[in-house]
């Protein structure tokens, strides 16, 4: 278990500052009755005002007499767990967790929280090893960038504060060259794993991801967030454009579709274009289309697909979008699916560990949608993916297959495509856009950031 230290930089909105400040009051109130108080709502916190805070906290912090130096203990709800009962397996009195659930219940509800919630306790132990814990301070988070925490104040009461970091609403114009692969390169500049995979889709329709792409290859990916301000990311936007080695797309609803689609320059659609391979990483193709000697019979034959070497769980994508005809166990191929998609073509894939969550017969799928993912199920000598692509029942080489991309935009559709084509060409010429957030991430339709 790692001692409470309020010097250490916090991960969060300053977590560990607060639970470090409420260490200044109970170091003073060691045995006191807890009263539970009223919520109290404070203004935003200035970078200034955190550090301020955080400075009192280092200069005053001390252990409650006879109780060890505050230690920082995370705590997760467990399923069919209430908070207080969260809050007990700190080691705290019964009814010290009783009176803390009374203090937050006062500003939440605390019926709201579910199994998996974490949040952060500040607890000191009886030097001597004997009694209970006491409760330093407690942090938890209600919101993208807000949160409440429980400290003490100097007459023993419980007191509860609601903080709420600032957030600002970018346009965020990332540029970089990829160095190991294009998803870690887009990563380490600040792109989400949602929007390196959704540019991976773009871009997989135009080149194989493994063998085309090389070192130095330049990229530029253009999307929303909302940051706080301590630059933690907390909602993201869709991708709104994405380009590499010189070929760009653009985001854009035309009128009466359903969602929005990516278009090139000129105003065509990419959407319906086939993936070059249904794999984003993979090791190698360890057997091409053709003749060779089968690794498990011996017999030289016809190979009427290509096999990707690759991990076990490596997610397998559609190609294209198209509707699921089997899903089911076919002798040396394993867990065998079969996807049928426009003009005549059908894709199948062998060998897989497992499908893609509610991947069945009849069911339709989109392009770049994780359907199954890489596994050595049936005859096979160890991980990979069996991919095999047929044209109106006719097996055709995969690397080989050309399709016809979408329609072009016409009209006031493309009128008010070449309008929004400008408008993100000015934000890239300008290298981005930041204004004033609602505090609220999810006010602003963006997605909570996760990873």
């Amino acid at each position: 278990m790692a001692q409470f230290d309020p010097r250490r930089q916090p991960m969060r909105l300053a977590p560990h500052v607060v639970t470090a400040a409420a260490a200044v009051s109970v170091a003073l109130l060691a045995g006191r009755v807890y009263q539970p108080a009223q919520a109290e709502e404070v203004p935003v916190l200035s970078s200034a005002q955190m550090a301020a805070m955080e400075a009192q906290a280092f200069a005053a912090a001390n252990a409650p007499a006879g109780m060890t130096a505050p230690e920082a203990v995370p705590v997760q709800i467990r399923r069919g767990e209430t908070f207080e009962q969260a809050v007990r397996r700190t080691g705290v009195a019964p009814e010290e967790a009783s009176a803390v659930a009374a203090t937050v219940a006062n500003a939440f509800d605390l019926a709201d929280l579910r199994a998996g919630l974490r949040f952060e306790t500040a607890i000191a132990k009886p030097r001597d090893g004997r009694g209970d814990a006491r409760l330093i301070g407690l942090t938890m988070r209600t919101g993208p960038a807000s949160q409440l925490t429980v400290s003490r104040s100097f007459d023993g009461a419980l007191r509860l504060r609601s903080l709420e970091e600032k957030v600002t609403h970018e346009t965020v114009v990332l540029k970089g060259e990829v160095e190991r692969s294009l998803s870690a390169s887009a990563r380490e500049l600040g792109a989400t794993a949602s929007i390196v995979r959704s540019a991976s889709r773009l871009f997989a329709t135009k080149f194989d991801m493994q063998r085309d792409i090389r070192a130095s290859d330049e990229f530029t990916m253009v999307f929303d967030r909302d940051v706080t301000e301590a630059g933690r990311t907390v909602g993201v936007g869709d991708l709104m454009y994405a380009e590499l080695r010189g070929v760009t797309f653009y985001r854009f609803k035309p009128a009466g579709a359903k969602e929005a689609q990516f278009f090139d320059a000129s105003g065509k659609n990419l959407r319906s274009a086939m993936m070059r391979t249904p794999l984003q990483n993979f090791r190698r193709v360890s057997s091409g289309f053709g003749f060779r000697t089968h690794p498990i019979s011996g017999y030289k034959k016809m190979h009427q697909d290509i096999d990707f070497a690759a991990g076990t769980g490596t997610p397998v994508v559609a190609p294209a979008d198209g509707v699921v005809v089997e899903a089911r166990r076919w002798g040396g191929y394993g867990n065998w699916l079969r996807i049928r998609h426009n003009n005549g073509l059908e894709s199948g894939y062998g060998h897989l560990s497992r499908y893609g969550s509610g991947i069945r017969a009849g069911q339709r799928v989109s392009q770049g949608q994780v359907v199954a993912y890489v596994g050595s199920t049936g005859a096979s000598t160890g991980p990979h993916l069996h991919y095999e692509l047929w044209r109106n029942g006719q097996r055709i080489n995969p690397a080989g297959v050309r399709t016809q991309e979408g329609t072009e935009l016409s009209g006031a559709d493309l009128a008010a495509f070449r309008a929004e084509k400008s408008r993100i060409d000015r934000v890239i010429a300008s290298g981005g856009q930041k204004r004033p957030a609602l505090q609220q991430a999810s006010a602003n339709g963006l997605r909570s950031a996760q990873g």
